[in-house]
């Protein structure tokens, strides 16, 4: 498995845009799809969007599709997640994850996730 830490989350006022980056160590990082959950406070993790581990295939949850993009560097270990027009229910920790199977399901739910980072806080004011 890998091993993940997130960056990039911050304050940001509604309408901006941020780019989350997940920085991957350890092996076979280019041989799992990845993707980022979100988990606002009182809320259960729900997942954002997923990018198989070729980079072809991206889904996106229907609450963040047309303002963000998931991409991935394989050959610097690297996952990003580039959001625009922020909204306030935006606000949450941002994770990401990997599957848990190499060569496994290009978008899998939190609890089939193999790896996870720890946290990148997202803020968005009014």
């Amino acid at each position: 498995q890998v091993q993940l830490v997130e960056s990039g989350g911050g304050l940001v006022q509604a309408g901006g845009s941020l780019r989350l980056s997940c920085a991957a160590s350890g092996r076979n990082f280019d041989k799992y799809a990845m993707a980022w959950f979100r988990q606002a406070p009182g809320k259960e993790r729900e997942f954002v969007a997923a990018i198989s581990w070729t980079a072809v295939s991206t889904y996106y949850a229907d609450f963040v599709k047309g303002r963000s993009t998931i991409s991935r560097d394989n050959a610097e270990n690297m996952l990003y997640l580039q959001m625009h027009n922020l909204k306030p229910e935006d606000t949450a920790v941002y994770y990401c994850a990997s599957e848990s199977s190499k060569f496994g399901s290009d978008v899998f739910r939190a609890s089939d996730a193999g790896s996870w980072g720890q946290g990148t806080q997202v803020t968005v004011s009014p």
